[in-house]
């Protein structure tokens, strides 16, 4: 199918049901595709092409039905495939059924054939795993293509697959949007079910969705994915009128708010604060009212509470690791040193950062009292190039002998976490609002740097409002276009 690529995955499902392709034509050409660039891309970690063939062949039905589709491989289990998690500790972790996720993928149509590169334990907001070497970025393969869903982009703007599957617990659906050129949509806490394997993912604060090309797409997905399914944690809501058609309606007059400067005080690239404020004058024009306003939070203190849970998190992961047999040498350098911070931090201190989520979230529902959405940028910079994030050789060695000698509490007292939250976060300071929050928040990809990479806007809206993001989404995609044709 030479014009593959032209389409999205709602246009390629059309094609499905005139019967003008087949699902295994649309197979076959996806696959293809990732022949050509995988060899430089490495984005996809799990080939499952025979699987994919088999259901391609197979009746299919829903929305998506014979569209080819990647999960990635973090979560979104597929029953008696490997959940590695980007970590040589996991490669023998095979999944004993399937996640919703995966089940409400396959209810949809889609054929899966294979599952996407993710640092070790979704960790970084690049996609550089140890297990599996670094995934490049299709735009300029010398780039990272971000993280954690790093592989799922890279797939999605090399048109191997026209939606891939996502999750997004400190901005990792957004900052890949934002350096491939993608669309990326974190939904609400809770809209996408994690079970039945998960109760919720990091604390609440990860949302499962997909990468996208187009508006329609995502805002169809989520028709799919949303919902709760039995025993989970909460019910949010659902919207009063389908994702998808929200997608076809105008957003009306907004009033949004917006801020270029990062929370965390950290520099913020020239071009990315340029194309806050010309996104801020392109929405003037469309008739919306736009000021200059952010929410009375303590940005600094915010990434220390998401520091918090993430030090938690990756020592949780790794006790899991242990009991199913892992080594300490399985585990990356950096998720040891972490892992390390994780388990010195005592309940109390943990729980006491987990209950300011509620003043952040209580702060930015009284921003949301004056103002619809939230504009900044998706991130400070614009996609770093391969290795530039790497710990420094120098730092690498002075961890051993910390490991070593078991000093995670001496290292937390040192005041060293304060560094490193400045030091990891100061790439990507914009995404982790929405996360501890639950807001739902989106890339769009409206600008190009004078490099020619893509540049990441970003929209932040009430809880629960997915539907007005899209709205808007669709509004702007007319832009989108212009931006990538600067690519």
């Amino acid at each position: 199918m030479k014009d593959y690529a032209q389409y999205d995955a709602t246009g390629l499902a059309e094609l499905v049901r005139g019967k003008q392709v087949s699902s295994s034509e649309l197979l076959d050409a996806a696959i293809a595709r990732a022949n050509v660039v995988e060899p430089t891309l490495n984005a996809i970690v799990q080939r499952l092409d025979a699987f994919g063939r088999s259901a391609a062949a197979s009746p299919l039905s829903g929305p998506f039905a014979g569209v080819p589709f990647l999960l990635k491989d973090y979560g979104q289990e597929l029953d008696g495939a490997p959940n590695i998690c980007g970590s040589a500790a996991l490669k023998n972790n095979i999944a004993r059924g399937d996640s919703t996720y995966t089940a409400r993928c396959k209810a949809a149509g889609l054929v899966i054939f294979g599952r996407t590169a993710s640092p070790e334990f979704a960790l970084k907001g690049i996609t550089e795993p140890e297990a599996f070497g670094p995934t490049r970025n299709p735009i300029n393969p010398q780039h990272t293509p971000g993280g954690s869903s790093g592989g799922a982009a890279a797939v999605v703007a090399a048109s191997v697959v026209p939606m891939a599957g996502a999750s997004d617990g400190g901005g990792s659906i957004r900052i890949p949007a934002a350096y491939c050129g993608l669309f990326g949509l974190r939904p609400s806490r809770g809209r996408v079910p994690y079970g039945p394997h998960h109760a919720e993912g990091w604390e609440g604060a990860s949302s499962e969705h997909v990468l996208t090309r187009s508006v329609r797409d995502s805002a169809a997905m989520l028709d799919v994915l949303a919902g709760a399914s039995p025993g989970d944690p909460f019910t949010i809501a659902p919207p009063v009128l389908p994702f998808a058609e929200h997608a076809r309606r105008a957003p009306g007059s907004l009033r949004i708010g917006f801020s270029t400067r990062s929370p965390i005080g950290t520099p913020v690239h020239a071009e990315v604060a340029d194309a806050v404020r010309r996104t801020a004058t392109q929405l003037e024009a469309l008739g919306h009212h736009v000021e200059e306003a952010e929410p009375a939070i303590d940005g600094l203190a915010l990434a220390k509470s998401f520091f918090t849970m993430y030090l938690g998190q990756v020592a949780a992961n790794m006790r899991a690791c242990r009991a199913l047999g892992a080594t300490e040498n399985q585990f990356e350098l950096d998720s040891r040193a972490l892992g390390l911070l994780g388990d010195a931090l005592s309940a109390g201190e943990y729980v006491s950062e987990r209950r300011k989520w509620n003043h952040y979230a209580r702060s930015l529902g009284e921003y949301f009292t004056r103002f619809d959405l939230y504009l900044l940028p998706s991130t400070a910079y614009t996609a770093p190039t391969i290795g530039q994030l790497a710990t420094p050789a120098l730092q690498r060695a002075a961890m051993k002998p910390i490991l070593a000698l078991g000093l995670g509490k001496a290292l937390l007292r040192s005041g060293q976490v304060d560094k490193m939250v400045r030091d990891n976060l100061r790439i990507t300071p914009f995404t982790q609002l929405s996360n501890l929050t639950g807001t739902p928040s989106m890339s769009c990809p409206l600008a190009t740097s004078s490099e020619g990479l893509p540049i990441g806007v970003q929209f932040v809206a009430p809880f629960g409002e997915e539907g007005r993001l899209l709205s808007l989404a669709a509004q702007l995609e007319p832009l989108f276009q212009r931006a990538r044709s600067a690519v």
